[in-house]
């Protein structure tokens, strides 16, 4: 037994490697070492999620620093309003589309309504709580509907150009002074020879739909 408390020989191979105990072992009952000479200790690698961590936060850290009117891109103009009054008959107080934000000719429009209480309808709808009549929704996006319309891919005609009907119309949230109504109206379907196209429209606050319904639009005939 005071063998194990000095030094001891193993000699698994031809070197002879000798091990010093400094402190006192009880025998066990078997003892052997691997026959390689080298013991090799690998650390355990560090878990991934710490980095993870600390790259949200410094994400976080940026956005804070950055200001808020900063943050966000404005609306992208691909028609003005000048360009609007080319294209559609409607004036002042009843023009409710101020700009083109996408446009695919002869398919689709996107357009946006600022929503302000300065618009002509908020001191009657409703004096102690401002909401846009869902009429007015329904006739902006068929203003928007009339761009789509109005253009030589589908040979509207401004001075014979009708909305003529609505279908499965829904009001989901009020739409309140502030917001910015943005509109997306699509051509469905097209019957030239009788004049007649049906469109699908949708209204945006946010990312919350507020209307949405299909439109219909005549097309007279050039007297």
């Amino acid at each position: 037994m005071a063998a194990f408390n000095s030094i001891f020989t193993v000699a698994p191979s031809r070197n002879l490697t000798r091990i010093s105990l400094h402190q006192s072992l009880s025998p066990p009952s078997s003892f052997q070492l691997p026959r390689s000479s080298s013991v090799v200790f690998r650390p355990k690698p560090r878990s991934s999620s710490l980095v993870l961590c600390s790259t949200d936060e410094s994400k976080i850290t940026e956005e804070k620093e950055i200001p808020i009117e900063l943050r966000y891109e404005a609306f992208p103009s691909v028609m003005d309003i000048n360009k609007i009054q080319e294209i559609l008959p409607h004036r002042f107080p009843f023009l409710l589309v101020d700009r083109v934000i996408e446009y695919k000719a002869g398919v689709s429009a996107v357009a946006i309504k600022n929503v302000t209480i300065n618009d002509n309808f908020f001191p009657g709808h409703f004096p102690e709580r401002p909401i846009m009549p869902g009429v007015l929704m329904v006739e902006a996006m068929a203003q928007v509907g009339g761009i789509v319309m109005l253009q030589p891919e589908v040979g509207g005609s401004k001075s014979n150009f009708f909305f003529a009907g609505i279908d499965k119309v829904r009001f989901r949230k009020p739409v309140i002074a502030g917001d910015t109504l943005v509109m997306r109206m699509t051509l469905v379907k097209l019957q030239k020879r009788f004049g007649i196209a049906k469109m699908e429209g949708k209204a945006y606050v946010g990312n919350s739909v507020v209307c949405e319904g299909e439109f219909l639009m005549a097309m007279g005939k050039e007297e």
